[in-house]
């Protein structure tokens, strides 16, 4: 077990609430627990460890949720997705954790600013063409596989799809569900996922289940506006610690 301290415990407790709500009720708040989970843990570790608590939130989703997947789109995306993963897990493969820090920063940033440049323009036509989908599916595909940030950037497409809520929660859980289990045999492969990962996954795994259970019991009732500004302020804080901490 790593020796953490308890404020850092504490942390990525939250971090792992956090990735339940994520699964259940807020679509894209997973970035608050990336950065989290990236300023506590090294920055390759923390991606193979988060990655086992997004397993777990998967499952959670699915079983709320995967009768109302959109199948057609899933098949459209595959090919970006995984050309997104493959540069992604190349990119893991010769990084180190200063690089992998600022990269997930940096994603984290961008992240903030298209999603508050994409509500300026709110009311205008969306695009979810061809050049969406490719574009959507590659940046999914890389920040998943780097930081687990693919959240955001793929919430955005299924928004701009159109989809209803059902359709939104069902697609994007059989996508990160299949996405997710897919990177597991890269992070072990690249010597990321280790017992020491699995031991702190075993003891957050619990905070999982309660930010699940707690997301179920107030879909529909928290305000998405206020949430989200909270999502958005905290990430855009944490994003900007990685990028510039020594």
């Amino acid at each position: 077990m790593p020796d953490l301290s308890a404020l850092a415990w504490a942390l990525l407790a939250l971090g792992a609430v956090v990735v339940g709500l994520s699964k259940t009720a807020i679509p894209g708040a997973g970035s608050l627990a990336v950065a989290v989970f990236a300023a506590v843990l090294p920055a390759r570790t923390s991606t193979a460890t988060l990655l086992v608590l997004l397993i777990v939130g998967d499952v959670i989703a699915l079983a709320l949720y995967r009768r109302h997947a959109d199948w057609a789109t899933l098949l459209r995306l595959a090919p970006a997705v995984v050309l997104g993963i493959v540069v992604g897990a190349v990119f893991l493969a010769v990084a180190d954790d200063t690089g992998v820090r600022r990269v997930i920063g940096v994603i984290l940033l961008a992240l903030v600013l298209t999603t508050l440049w994409l509500r300026r323009r709110q009311g205008e036509k969306a695009r979810s063409g061809v050049g969406a989908l490719i574009g959507y599916g590659t940046l999914g595909g890389f920040t998943t596989m780097v930081a687990n940030a693919g959240g955001p950037v793929m919430s955005m497409y299924f928004l701009a799809a159109r989809f209803d809520v059902r359709a939104f929660l069902g697609t994007a859980a059989w996508f990160f569900a299949i996405v997710n289990v897919s990177k597991v045999p890269i992070a072990v492969g690249l010597g990321l996922l280790t017992p020491q990962s699995l031991l702190v996954d075993l003891v957050l795994v619990p905070a999982v289940l309660v930010g699940g259970a707690i997301g179920w019991r107030i879909a529909g009732r928290l305000t998405q506006a206020a949430f989200d500004r909270i999502v958005l302020t905290l990430t855009t804080l944490t994003a900007l610690y990685l990028i510039v901490a020594p």
